[in-house]
């Protein structure tokens, strides 16, 4: 059975900034499996999409300028994932941003979620992420 869960990106404000619907095989992840499939679709999808300068994604690129809604690449090039969700999943465990699940906080890479209808998922941004 797929399970789907879609993720918000939002303020300390409580202001929405972005949101991505990702789907699993199971219906119980763990945070590292939530960040590191979070990380690949953006990657993924940004680089399906030939040319484009602007990286819409939790962490920031290498060699990028940081805009209103997304990184600006100095040169359109494709992102490595992989250096992407190694820089993400640091940056979770230096507090560089939090994960909300309902209204419990995820403080482990390894806590597991269990996906069910309604999950209310956020990332709050608390400093500026640049991986690769």
């Amino acid at each position: 059975m797929v399970a789907s869960l879609t993720i918000r990106d939002a303020t300390t404000a409580g202001q929405t900034t972005g949101e991505i619907t990702i789907e699993f095989l199971t219906e119980r992840i763990t945070v590292r499996e939530l960040i590191h499939s979070r990380v690949y679709q953006e990657v993924r999808d940004h680089n399906l999409k030939a040319r484009q300068q602007v990286f819409h994604g939790l962490v920031q690129p290498s060699d990028t300028e940081r805009e209103l809604n997304g990184y600006r690449l100095r040169k359109a090039r494709e992102i490595d994932w992989r250096q992407q969700c190694e820089v993400a999943l640091k940056a979770f465990e230096r507090n560089g941003f939090l994960i909300l699940v309902g209204d419990r906080q995820m403080t482990s890479l390894d806590d597991e979620i269990v996906i069910t209808p309604g999950i209310q998922v956020s990332f709050l941004k608390l400093v500026p992420l640049v991986g690769g």
